[in-house]
Formats: structure tokens, sequence, C-alpha cells
């Protein structure tokens, strides 16, 4: 395991590195780059009337100086060939420095953490609710495979998981925030949060997470409930779950300390996304439900083409799948010692 575990994480070097080039690459070639927004503002400026370095031509064209390209090349490091400025971005990796967000106009990773509470919590909290929801009601529905229980849920699930997260965000701000006016229609937290007690400040985040959160967890609600049933299905057909039972064992006994461990291998697959919570974030929920978050800033840097915040996230990101798939291997051994990765 340990030797795997080595290759593991060596074979995350390339990874890593395939994944930011191509990144790098991609976003440096689209069309929109910051200088051009920013020449463009210098023009529109211009023929505002606010100067900025820029003249009409004989063709009555706003034109921008020379210079002022070149110093805005330098002032962004564009004044470099490409590979030159990915060299640059490597070597500032290693004292964390993203550089400084075109758009905020202050360094990245501060712009990303403040926006990472949002998407954690919020990433945490669906994970955490997710698991101890659908492991569960994926054993009840083997057990009770082919009973109304089972049938009804699986209609259920199935219904739930064909709407889409953009219309069952409508319906439920339309109807639980607006008609009912349960919950509120977005935001993190009411505009007297400050005010309020430890026990208000807890009731009032709970208050509006509920909408949001709905959003977050129905799509891999249904997908894990399914998998645990059907993982759990194929086990009580095993020789040694029907052994237990010619034992004379209780029928507990047999699901819950014989069957439940070896029909959680499957599910152990997605306890790797624990790490992808850290940067949980639905661009659709997050717009939704005015969410300021992770989702919304990688949304918004790509527009803007805010390159060191799209790096930011890149990095970040990989990172943590990557250590999320070493992880998801761990629990495999954890939950059965007798598989061994050679």
């Amino acid at each position: 395991m340990i030797v795997y575990l080595i290759r593991r994480l060596l074979l995350m070097i390339p990874t890593f590195f395939g994944i930011t080039v191509v990144t790098f690459v991609l976003i440096n070639l689209a069309p929109g780059s910051p200088i051009e927004q920013k020449l463009q503002a210098i023009r529109f400026g211009s023929a505002g009337g606010g100067g900025g370095g820029g003249g009409v031509n004989t063709r009555g064209d706003t034109s921008v100086n020379e210079e002022v390209i070149e110093a805005l090349k330098k002032q962004y490091g564009f004044d470099k060939p490409l590979h030159e400025r990915y060299i640059i971005w490597v070597k500032n990796l290693a004292r964390l420095d993203f550089g400084e967000s075109f758009t905020y106009q202050e360094p990245v990773i501060d712009v990303i953490k403040s926006k990472f509470p949002v998407s954690l919590q919020f990433g945490i909290a669906s994970l955490i609710l997710t698991y101890i929801v659908c492991i569960p009601l994926g054993v009840r529905k083997a057990i009770k495979a082919g009973a109304s229980f089972d049938r009804f849920t699986t209609i259920l699930l199935n219904l739930t998981y064909s709407i889409p997260p953009l219309v069952l965000g409508i319906f439920l701000i339309v109807v639980f925030a607006g008609k009912l006016n349960m919950f509120p229609i977005g935001g993190i937290q009411s505009d007297d949060y400050e005010s309020l007690t430890s026990m208000g400040k807890l009731w009032d985040r709970i208050h509006h997470f509920v909408l949001p959160l709905i959003c977050y967890m129905i799509g891999g609600f249904t997908e894990l409930s399914v998998l645990m049933r059907n993982s759990m299905l194929d086990v009580v057909k095993s020789d040694f779950v029907r052994t237990a039972r010619a034992k004379g064992l209780s029928e507990n006994v047999v699901i819950f300390k014989h069957a439940l461990r070896n029909a959680l291998i499957p599910i152990a697959t997605g306890l790797g996304g624990f790490f992808g919570a850290f940067l949980a974030g639905s661009l659709i929920i997050e717009q939704m439900f005015n969410l300021d978050g992770i989702g919304l800033l990688g949304y918004q840097s790509v527009l803007s083409r805010d390159y060191n915040v799209i790096m930011g996230l890149t990095f970040i990101s990989s990172l943590l799948l990557m250590f999320g798939r070493v992880f998801s291997d761990i629990i495999y051994v954890l939950i059965d010692p007798r598989i061994d990765f050679k």
C-alpha cells in the first residue's frame, strides 16, 4: 500500500503539469484578453472625452498610442512569451503567489479566500447530509426490493433527479420563499445578522441554507441512493451472506454486520469528493440564491478573462481532486483490508 501511495503521489506531478499547461495555453489563446478589454475601455473613455492615452485618427476612430499598449502589456506581464509566463507562474507557486486579480486589483489568494467560506459551508453540508440519508435509504430499498416502499422511493428519486437545478430553484423560490414566505429568497444571512444572539445566528444561517442546499443535494441524492441499493443487492446474493443466514444469524446481523461493509466499497469512491467540497460551487445555484461563492467567481473570471484567478482556481481544484482520489483508495483499504493495490 505504501509503495502504491508513493507511486500515486508521484503520478500527480505530471498530471498537475498537464492540467495547468492545457488550461494556461487555452485561456491565453482565447480572444478578448485583459489587454484588449483595457484598450477597449480606454477607447470608450477617449470617445466620451475622458482621455486616457487615446486619440482620434483620420477615419474618426479612437486610437491608442503604442506606448500605452506596451505599458499595459508590461503591467499585466504580457510582454513576455507564453512559455516564460507559465514558468514564472510555476515558480511563484512555491510562495502560493497566484499574482494579482485583474478585476479585483488584489492578490488572487485573497479573492479566493473571500469566496471560500460560502462554497465550503454548502459543500460540506451537502456531502454529509447526502451520505447520512442515502446510505440508510439505499439499504432499506435493497431489503425491501420489489416492495411498495422500493417502488415508491424509486419513482420519487427518478422524479427529483429529472428536475434540472434551475427549474427546482425557481420552484422553491416561488413557492416557499414567495407564496408561503417560509424562507428567504436569497443571500447567506439576514441584514440584522450581527445583532442576533448566537442561537439566533445559527438559526438564521440554517434558514438561509435550506433552499439552496436542497438544490445542491438533489442530483447526488438519487445517484448515491440507487448505487447503495444496487451494491447491497449484489452483496446479499453472495455466498457468505447465505452462509450467515444458514447459521441462524438474525437478519439485522446479516445485513449490518456482514453485508453492509462490503456494500460500502463502491460508495467509497465518492468520498474522494470530500476534498472537492472545499471548492464546491454551482454557478446556477449561486446566481439564483445570490450567493457570492467560488462558482460565481469562476464564471465571472472566465468572462472577464481574469487569467490569474482562473489559474488559481484550476491549481487548487485540481490538487484537491487528485488528493481526493488517493483518499478514496485509502478508504477502500480501510473498509476491506483484503484489497491490495499492487
